[in-house]
């Protein structure tokens, strides 16, 4: 290769016109990589301008191959077709080569004295018969080569081939930084159209699941189930943890059902207020309490024809049981104040966290209304046995949620095998609160495996958790003394039938026996702000006396009877109506 002197030159211009000529070269080529849409388009304006301001002619751009064994010409400008086609070079072949391998710059004063000089792309009948240098400098991505830019030149024009190195040194900064941009683009790019593609292909499947998404055998089997029955009158319990798409599921059935032109209604037994719920599921007449100032229809009404969602069902109370086992076996309600049976005609699809088994055995629920529930009982898999239905809930959240905050936050590498190595005690609804977050947080447009980690670290003081309204203790399985027979409250192993307490009340646990106990003003009733109320069991006749001198005891105060039983006034209330004791106090 020829030796390099900056200081042949024939007719050399002045440093002045140099410096200017050089400026408004590299300024032009800043504006044109900012403006261009293309690299196609920036890089051949990058060659299109060396040539006509510098008369830096042919000037190409090489990179290797898909293999990354070759280098081969991708951009050009002055070159043919066919040029660019045979520009193709091995790692150390020819000039080009070269370059690539060492990442040094090449200055050929004169290509016919070059033995490295190949001819293969341009022929030398193409090029001017005067002497023709050639100038290649490697385009560098930090200190490593990603390619090679290259120009022809006539070696006597008035102009130092050291000034033509230094710009071509700028003008390969700038491609690099152009090619990397765009490396970094289409990676993005092709993963959204991957993950779109994904997320298309699943919703196109799931057509008839109306959004529910999930590839994984454990869902796949649910949704066969809850399909199976979709279309006919069954009563269906769905049970599961806490945000698995309980909701989802019940209108999933209504919509594959010959109902879905009918009302679809849903209400949680556990987010309204016992004093409250009676009316909302049942309604009520004119004047049947204060502020009932017109007849209002419940949800059970409104939803005939239809479906009725109730969830959190194990969170009703006894009362409400019994009036929800007359809509299931009669078809009839009673409005708060009625006296007027008014049919219905509605399918009910409940849903618990709780078990309500257990409930049963302790008298918490109705066996019988248990029974008519739990015709077609459908258990839904929590998150984490949801195998590869993680990453597709993720795109599909971190798409909502792009749109929702008006983002276009994207997850970077090593994201999605984080979440999906989580194990997700709060479910679906714990996914979509980690995904907003993350945006939220996100810096630059990217969620970083740093920004995840902090989170599912916070997260992480969550794992097997107590839902709100059970006990910590609570356990599946009754438990027998030692005798071998059932502790009260729980079935007997043979018979069936729960064994209740006698006498009528216990102390609830942990609280004070009646009376004279702790907790008891003088009179042995509860002390101000004392209020600890049973759980609710079943009336039963034996209760009778139990209740009487309770109110005989509070004077006739029926709040303060209650309270020294461990009962709610509704609860010593209902009690006394039942066992027609109204008119005995």
């Amino acid at each position: 290769m020829n030796a390099y002197d900056p200081a042949d030159n024939l007719i050399p211009l002045s440093e002045a016109d140099k410096g200017e000529s050089d400026l408004m070269v590299v300024h032009e080529g800043a504006k044109l990589i900012g403006q261009a849409a293309t690299p196609e388009i920036a890089i051949t304006s990058l060659l299109r301008l060396m040539s006509q301001m510098l008369g830096l002619n042919r000037g190409r751009v090489l990179l290797p191959t898909a293999s990354g064994n070759d280098l081969q010409i991708r951009y050009s400008y002055g070159l043919t077709d066919d040029e660019r086609e045979r520009g193709a070079y091995a790692l150390g072949e020819g000039v080009s080569g070269k370059v690539m391998k060492t990442g040094q710059v090449a200055v050929i004063q004169n290509i016919d004295e070059e033995p490295l000089y190949l001819y293969r792309a341009v022929e030398r009948s193409t090029l001017p018969q005067e002497i023709v240098a050639y100038i290649a400098v490697p385009v560098l991505d930090g200190e490593t080569p990603i390619g090679v830019l290259a120009i022809h030149r006539l070696r006597k024009r008035r102009r130092a081939l050291n000034s033509d190195v230094v710009v071509m040194r700028i003008m390969a900064t700038f491609i690099a930084q152009m090619l990397k941009i765009n490396a970094l683009i289409e990676d993005r790019t092709a993963n959204l159209r991957a993950e779109n593609r994904e997320l298309k292909d699943a919703l196109s499947k799931r057509r008839h699941s109306h959004g529910i998404l999930g590839e994984s055998p454990a869902l796949h089997q649910a949704l066969q189930q809850a399909l199976q029955v979709a279309d006919t009158p069954v009563t269906v319990l769905l049970s599961g943890e806490s945000g698995t798409g309980k909701e989802k599921f019940s209108h999933m059935m209504h919509l594959n059902s010959s109902r879905k032109n009918e009302a679809f209604l849903a209400i949680n037994c556990a987010a309204i207020p016992e004093q409250l719920l009676e009316s909302e599921l049942f309604g009520h007449e004119r004047g049947a309490f204060t502020g009932a100032t017109a007849m209002k229809k419940g949800k059970v009404e409104l939803a005939s024809g239809g479906t009725l969602f109730l969830d959190e069902i194990g969170d009703l109370n006894l009362e409400l049981q019994s009036k929800l086992l007359r809509v299931l076996e009669g078809n009839v309600i009673q409005r708060v104040g009625g006296v007027k049976d008014v049919p219905v005609d509605v399918r009910i699809i409940a849903a618990t966290h709780k078990n309500l088994q257990q409930a049963v055995n302790e008298g918490r629920f109705r066996l019988d209304l248990f029974y008519r529930l739990n015709v077609f009982p459908l258990n839904l898999p929590p998150l984490r046995e949801r195998n590869g239905d993680i990453g597709l809930l993720a795109r599909h959240l971190l798409l909502s949620a792009n749109k929702e905050y008006g983002r276009n936050v994207v997850l970077a590498q090593g994201v999605m095998e984080r979440l999906q190595s989580f194990s997700w005690p709060g479910n679906i609804r714990q996914l979509e609160n980690v995904i907003k977050r993350a945006i939220l947080i996100s810096q630059n447009g990217q969620v970083g495996t740093a920004e995840i980690e902090s989170i599912l670290q916070q997260e992480s003081h969550i794992s097997s958790h107590v839902e709100a309204g059970q006990s910590a203790s609570a356990d599946m399985t009754p438990t027998y003394s030692g005798a071998g027979q059932p502790q009260p409250g729980y079935p007997h192993p043979h018979s069936g039938q729960p064994v209740y307490h006698n006498p009528a009340f216990s102390p609830a646990p942990n609280s004070p026996s009646y009376p004279g106990a702790s907790g008891q003003d003088a009179n042995g009733f509860p002390a101000s702000g004392y209020n600890t109320p049973r759980p609710y069991s079943w009336v039963r006749e034996d209760e009778a006396e139990t209740l009487l001198e309770a109110l005989r005891m509070a004077g006739g105060n029926k709040t303060r009877a209650g309270l020294s039983l461990g009962l709610t006034p509704r609860q010593f209330r209902y009690r006394m109506q039942k066992l027609g004791l109204e008119g005995k106090a």
